[in-house]
């Protein structure tokens, strides 16, 4: 399995690609070629053009979730760009969403995508390959993980969102499981916790994405528990990861620093 950075917050000093505050990773498994989230603008291509990574033969387009910042990238590409990627997300993944007046979901409805791409919308896991699994949803089983981002539009009106449609990839390998997430939304540790079950391995051996921890609370506290007890060799943790967080999590465990240009093979 090899996975590209794309999109993240961060660049490397003296690598000259560009980065915003969203995420996209392009991985290459097993003969497939997996876009994972498309960040929040065209620099997902932009990179991909200057990084020799070939969109045109994408397999699957899979999104972590209906936040803008990892699904309107899409709305800069056309079919015709990604001629045989299919779409692959939970179903609750394109329903608008917001947070206070702000409109912060997918440019599209499911509807609207429907009518462009090839799409599978799935709560259930799909393997994507031989060793790779999309998760679907994500089950609530850590109390410290549960919450709610804004709000999302339903039949009966706005509702608090408690990102039921965010979920995350899975590699197993000979080393164990390589999580690749996108906010965690559904928490990192029950993200973690499913894709042991999934898998049938209980062994994690490095995990790459945003875990939206930001302040030193008991979530980080108990997040950072949860790594020292499944020793877990690699962290990647990025975009919607604070420096106070990584700072802490630093004191008992190897992190490693996450850029627009980084490459993982495993």
């Amino acid at each position: 399995m090899k996975l590209t950075v794309l999109t993240d917050n961060n660049t490397y000093i003296d690598r000259y690609y560009l980065g915003e505050p969203a995420l996209s990773f392009f991985i290459e498994c097993g003969g497939k070629n997996i876009l994972f989230d498309t960040g929040y603008s065209d620099v997902f291509s932009k990179n991909a053009k200057a990084l020799g990574v070939d969109l045109s033969a994408t397999d699957y387009i899979v999104f972590s979730h209906g936040h803008d910042d990892h699904t309107k990238g899409l709305s800069t590409i056309s079919e015709t760009d990604i001629p045989k990627a299919k779409i692959i997300a939970h179903p609750s993944c394109f329903d608008k969403k917001y947070v206070g007046d702000l409109y912060v979901g997918a440019p599209y409805t499911k509807q609207q995508l429907k009518a462009r791409f090839d799409c599978s919308f799935s709560d259930k896991p799909i393997q994507l390959c031989s060793n790779l699994w999309y998760l679907g949803q994500i089950p609530r089983i850590f109390e410290y993980e549960n919450g709610c981002v804004g709000e999302t539009e339903t039949e009966n009106g706005r509702t608090a969102d408690y990102l039921f449609d965010d979920t995350a990839l899975a590699y197993k390998s000979e080393k164990g499981l390589f999580i690749i997430t996108g906010c965690s939304h559904s928490g990192i540790c029950n993200i973690t916790e499913y894709a042991k079950l999934i898998c049938g391995e209980d062994k994690v051996y490095g995990i790459i994405g945003g875990f939206h921890l930001f302040d030193d609370d008991i979530k980080l506290a108990e997040t950072v528990e949860y790594f020292v007890k499944n020793n877990i060799e690699l962290l990647y943790p990025c975009h919607c990861v604070s420096l106070a967080a990584k700072h802490r999590m630093m004191q008992k465990l190897n992190i490693q620093e996450v850029g627009v240009s980084l490459v993982i093979e495993i």
